[in-house]
C-alpha cells in the first residue's frame, strides 16, 4: 500500500489516494487503474487488495491498480458523493482533472478511458456512474454496488452523451426495500435501481446487471460480489 497526498485546488483540501499495485507490479508493463470512492471500506471491509493478490495470481484480470480515496465523516461524503450535494460537481472535477493526470504521471497506464473504471457502494456508486456520464473518455468503466437512485440520477442518464461507450456493471439487493440514510430516513432502492437497469439496457452499452437473492444494503453482500464484478469489467 502506498499513500499519496494530493493538494486539491478544487476542494480546497488535501487528498490521501491509496494505491495497491499487484505483486508482481513492473514499470515495464502497463496497467488498469480501478479508483474506489469509500477507498478505506473497499480495502478493510471488501478486501480488495487481499483479492487483487488471488486474481492477479490466477490471471482472472488484466494488470490492475487499485486506488482509494475515502472521506472525513458521513456528512462529508454526502456533501461530495449525493447527487446534489455541495461539493459533488467540484469532487466530479477533482477526480478528471486531478486524480488522473496525477496517476497517469505517476503510473504506467494506457492513457485511456477503457482502461479507466470507478468503482463504488451506494453514494459511492451514485457518484461513480454521474462522473462516467459527464467523462466518458476519461473513465469508460463503473461498478456501482446498490447505488442510490433519484430523479437527478435518472435525468443525467437520460440526457448522457457518448454514454454507450461506457462498461457497466450494477448490483442491487431484494432485500434493499428500506435503506436507513444519512439523514433518518429509510428509502426504496430496488424499485428505483430496477428503473435504472431499464434505462440503461436501452442505451445498448456494455451493461451487466444482477439482483442479489435476499441481499441487503450491508457489506457482506458487496464484498461476495466484488470478485464477479472485477472479473466481470478487468478479466
Amino acid at each position: 500500500m502506498v499513500d499519496k497526498e494530493i493538494e486539491s485546488n478544487y476542494l480546497n483540501e488535501t487528498m490521501t489516494l491509496k494505491l495497491y499495485q499487484p505483486e508482481s507490479f513492473s514499470p515495464l508493463y502497463k496497467y488498469h487503474i480501478c479508483i474506489m470512492q469509500d477507498g478505506d471500506d473497499y480495502y478493510q471491509l471488501g478486501r480488495v487488495a487481499t483479492l487483487s493478490d488471488k486474481l492477479h495470481s490466477n490471471d482472472e484480470i488484466n494488470n490492475t491498480v487499485f486506488v482509494g480515496i475515502h472521506y472525513q465523516d458521513k456528512y462529508d461524503r454526502k456533501k461530495k458523493y449525493h447527487p446534489t450535494g455541495d461539493q459533488q460537481h467540484a469532487y466530479i472535477k477533482f477526480l478528471v482533472h486531478e486524480v488522473v493526470p496525477f496517476l497517469d504521471d505517476l503510473l504506467p497506464t494506457y492513457h485511456m478511458g477503457q482502461s479507466r473504471a470507478l468503482m463504488g457502494d451506494s453514494l459511492a456508486g451514485t457518484l461513480a456512474l454521474m462522473t462516467a456520464l459527464k467523462y466518458p473518455n476519461t473513465f469508460g468503466k463503473v461498478i456501482m454496488q446498490s447505488p442510490y437512485v433519484d430523479d437527478t440520477v435518472t435525468e443525467a442518464v437520460k440526457n448522457a452523451k457518448n454514454s454507450h461507450s461506457i462498461d457497466i456493471y450494477h448490483t442491487i439487493g431484494t432485500a434493499e426495500t428500506a435503506v436507513d440514510t444519512t439523514d433518518g430516513k429509510q428509502v426504496d432502492f430496488i424499485t428505483p435501481n430496477r428503473r435504472l437497469n431499464e434505462l440503461l439496457k436501452d442505451i445498448g452499452m456494455s451493461y451487466t446487471y444482477h439482483e442479489l437473492e435476499e441481499g441487503e444494503h450491508t457489506w457482506k453482500f458487496w464484498q461476495k460480489d466484488l470478485k464477479r464484478a472485477l472479473s466481470t469489467l478487468f478479466g
